[in-house]
């Protein structure tokens, strides 16, 4: 029996069981799965940074080289497990070939990311010994859960899209599924390979195996968060959850005010929040539902962001790089790629000079992300802002634009609109051992236009001035 298909690809996440998954696939005669063959950190598993003879630097450069030696260099049907934050130059490629098989595999949110999180505490990611078992209650973070459910429920959705527009089906299975033989002997005749599993490979063993409410520490506080989510304003297509907007989350809200704001990331965040806080008490943590509430209850209601100057957002950006981890894969990734060390978490560049240099560099960088030319994901503070307007827009798009130059005027508009007294803006509280004005150049200039020319052509940008 000829194969149907030239290659085949896992779309799944962490701790949904891919590893055993893996293990199982790797059994069936004819069929080789490599890993995590995009994981930014390594090439297939830990540690290595080489696979079929391509490297972890020829990999980054063109990521079809690898996919093309896995074809070639494999007896029988080649694959590779995928999660949403591997490289996103390979989503493009295995979902617009239809040669390349699609196993879709899921898990229960919930269980994913308890799973997850006791994974992180206790520094256990597999286990093949049930005697080395590492037991540990971890915490339930409301908010952290929402995130990682709305990053995953994108991905799906994207996913689901993607089939959908070139006419392609998936073979979808859940976490319960891959203890069933017969279903794993599906996926073999789903890919048209002769080979079948007599049984099961038990390589990986499930480490948890207990109710979600005895795996955490806060099973009480878990269960009252759940309860608030909209579990079931879901599509009703196989294993997605809600469709939510990663934007929702961070938007603020006055509860005595009519006034909503919905930031963007690297923008005057802090010193808006500190203007609304005159107001009134401030709310946040919103998802679409109560969203949605905090709206009736305040008819009239306006809403608005900040549009700061590129030059200045990719500045400020660049500032958080410095101080916090805003991606972690970025300290090696501009080291390895663009041989820029950055100084230690917390510490700016030794000198004004040092500090510009790799300012443009960052920029440089920038460019090459906002181009789908990396291998990383993109963070907000790094998004364009059409693109970040654009996700605002699947909610609904704020009804005011402040300009960031014209930000006390904008407020005053503002105000004045929902019957409002203007109170006193507060001072920028943005503060960097080399301020903006003190390294900016021509130079510094052209290379923000060109990383971020559509906002530049959208918006109407001139040279940034202090």
């Amino acid at each position: 029996m000829m194969p149907k298909f030239a290659s085949f690809v896992i779309l799944a996440e962490m701790r949904t069981g891919s590893n055993f998954l893996e293990s199982n696939l790797n059994a069936i005669p004819g069929v080789t799965c490599h890993g995590e063959a995009f994981n930014p950190y390594f090439l297939g598993g830990e540690g290595k940074d080489e696979l079929l003879g391509v490297t972890l630097a020829q990999r980054s450069a063109d990521p079809a080289r690898l996919i093309a030696a896995m074809r070639e260099r494999t007896p029988g049907l080649s694959g590779f497990r995928y999660f949403h934050d591997h490289d996103p130059r390979v989503f493009d490629l295995v979902m617009n070939d239809p040669a390349c098989a699609k196993i879709v595999l899921t898990r229960n949110a919930l269980e994913s990311y308890i799973s997850w999180k006791i994974a992180m505490q206790s520094d256990q990611w597999w286990l093949a010994n049930t005697k080395h078992l590492k037991t540990v209650r971890p915490v339930f973070d409301a908010n952290e859960f929402r995130a990682r459910l709305t990053t995953l429920q994108e991905f799906q959705v994207k996913l689901q899209a993607r089939l959908q527009k070139t006419g392609q089906t998936a073979f979808y299975l859940d976490y319960e599924d891959i203890l069933d033989l017969d279903v794993l002997n599906g996926i073999a005749e789903f890919l048209g390979v002769e080979g079948r599993l007599k049984s099961l490979v038990f390589k990986f063993k499930k480490q948890n195996p207990e109710a979600p409410a005895e795996k955490v520490a806060n099973p009480d506080e878990m269960q009252a968060a759940l309860a608030g989510l909209d579990w079931f304003g879901m599509a009703h297509t196989p294993n997605f959850e809600p469709v939510r907007h990663a934007a929702v989350p961070h938007y603020v809200a006055v509860d005595q005010a009519p006034l909503l704001f919905m930031p963007i990331k690297a923008g005057p965040e802090a010193r808006i929040q500190a203007w609304l806080g005159q107001y009134g008490r401030l709310k946040g943590d919103f998802d679409r539902q109560s969203l949605r509430k905090w709206r009736q209850a305040h008819p009239g209601q306006r809403s608005f962001t900040v549009l700061r100057h590129p030059v200045a957002r990719a500045h400020s950006a660049f500032c958080q790089v410095l101080n916090r981890d805003i991606l972690p894969e970025l300290r090696p990734y501009l080291k390895r790629v663009h041989k820029l060390e950055l100084p230690p978490r917390g510490q700016d560049f030794a000198s004004q000079a040092d500090h510009r240099a790799a300012f443009l560099i960052f920029l440089e960088f920038l460019h090459y992300l906002l181009d789908g030319r990396t291998e990383l994901k993109t963070p907000p503070q790094f998004a364009s802002l059409g693109a970040t307007l654009a996700g605002f827009a699947q909610v609904q798009s704020p009804d005011l634009l402040i300009r960031e130059d014209r930000l006390e005027a904008g407020l005053r508009f503002l105000t004045d609109e929902v019957g409002l007294p203007f109170h006193p803006l507060p001072a920028d509280s943005e503060l960097a051992q080399w301020p903006l004005a003190a390294i900016y150049g021509p130079d510094v200039e052209q290379a923000a236009a060109r990383a971020y020319a559509r906002d530049y052509t959208g918006f109407g940008f001139r040279a940034w001035r202090a």
